[in-house]
């Protein structure tokens, strides 16, 4: 039944990862547009006279046609609609954030062919900055984490307690009760961060970028440093690209 007309569908994605199948053919992990997640398999791929092997890696954001199968779909077709990945790999800085920025969106995307608009169209927003050097990797990637993570309806508590909504600015801020609390509902073992990174986390969700852009080192280091406890708390465990961030 794989191949009758009702199992053909196109949509556009961005590849998140590959992994190898058989000997010439590849799994692609691929977050579409219309169908959220889809794990196909991309046959011949890996020989050297695949057509379409080079617009099936990671970072190309891709127009498809697939046939709907049993446990994968098939791709049958792949053009490419931009290949970010030149351009993010010859930066080390916005080639580890941007492997940051395809994981997370795998995680995030535990549930396959769950349509996810929003996360799509921030992993094209993230990749094009990163891309074209918009804006500081680091800033790019904190930005997209903190947008990920209200996407998915984790959104942190910035201005008024996460606990009992007491407008803020609050002192204290707690990962496991998802941001910024008050006295009353300060937990044990509470965070005091500088309040100019409370700021620019709110700039960064924001899209705040001229405020975002003249922050100091000491603010984006600390908030980068809440925003992946944030995520870590959020996913139970920590994402392996994160720690190789480079900051610098």
């Amino acid at each position: 039944m794989s191949g009758t007309p009702q199992s053909l569908y196109r949509d556009e994605g961005v590849v998140l990862r590959t992994q190898k199948l058989g000997e010439a053919d590849r799994i692609i992990t691929i977050l579409t547009r219309r169908h959220g997640k889809v794990r196909a398999v991309a046959k011949g791929v890996r020989r050297t006279k695949s057509k379409f092997g080079a617009r099936l890696e990671p970072f190309s954001h891709v127009d498809l046609q697939l046939y709907a199968g049993r446990n994968l779909d098939i791709v049958s077709q792949a053009e490419s609609i931009r290949a970010y990945g030149q351009d993010v790999v010859a930066d080390y800085p916005a080639y580890t954030a941007g492997t940051a920025v395809l994981e997370t969106a795998d995680r995030l995307t535990a549930e396959e062919k769950e349509p996810s608009l929003r996360l799509f169209l921030l992993v094209i927003g993230a990749l094009r900055s990163l891309a074209e050097r918009t804006h500081p990797s680091s800033l790019v990637l904190d930005a997209f984490l903190l947008r990920a993570m209200s996407v998915a309806g984790w959104e942190p508590a910035l201005s008024g307690c996460a606990r009992c909504a007491e407008p803020g600015p609050h002192r204290h801020f707690s990962v496991p009760a998802g941001g910024s609390v008050c006295p009353a509902c300060r937990p044990t073992g509470s965070a005091m961060p500088n309040p100019v990174t409370i700021e620019l986390l709110d700039a960064l969700l924001s899209g705040e970028w001229a405020f975002a852009e003249a922050s100091q080192g000491t603010n984006r280091r600390e908030a980068s440093g809440l925003v992946a406890a944030l995520l870590q708390w959020h996913l139970e465990r920590g994402l392996r690209s994160l720690s190789l961030v480079d900051r610098s």
